[in-house]
């Protein structure tokens, strides 16, 4: 693993990180109806650094390797909607578009998982866990949406 894209792409995921800090959940959030099996708000900054953690180096291995493009293509897309869902979720409060956003991250990850596990299995097991956080946060994303019809955006 080369140390120096491991940390270009470490930066790229604290950018994403970020954007929880600029637009926290807070009161709004709060508010809310959720499903019970909401995990409690503790679990959300253990969870993604760790997987940043794993998000970096899953990319910094396939990064070296020949014929990485589609893999490397997909890594890129996955941390902009990433980086996009909570500004347009919990800064615009925009549910529905939230859930596009997330539905077109998982199949981001998805993308990046299955070619990655043709160039390096190591780097393709890596984003399994965060293909189940997201399906758990799409999931999230959807109940929320459903148990809250009357939302109304900030813009």
């Amino acid at each position: 693993m080369d140390w120096t894209i491991f940390f270009i792409l470490f930066g790229a995921c604290a950018a994403a990180a970020t954007t929880g800090a600029l637009f926290q959940p807070g009161d709004w959030y709060a508010s809310l109806k959720k499903p019970p099996w909401t995990p409690p708000n503790w679990v959300f900054p253990v969870t993604w650094t760790i997987l940043y953690i794993c998000i970096s180096v899953a990319g910094a291995r396939v990064a070296v390797l020949d014929g990485n493009g589609v893999a490397m293509a997909f890594w890129g897309l996955q941390i902009a909607l990433n980086t996009l869902w909570t500004p347009v979720f919990f800064g615009l409060r925009r549910l529905r578009t939230g859930m596009v956003v997330i539905v077109l991250l998982w199949l981001a990850v998805a993308g990046f998982l299955t070619s990655a596990l043709q160039l390096d299995a190591i780097a393709g097991l890596l984003f399994a866990p965060y293909l189940l956080w997201v399906s758990i946060a799409a999931a999230l994303n959807f109940s929320v949406l459903k148990r809250n019809p009357d939302v109304v955006p900030l813009a």
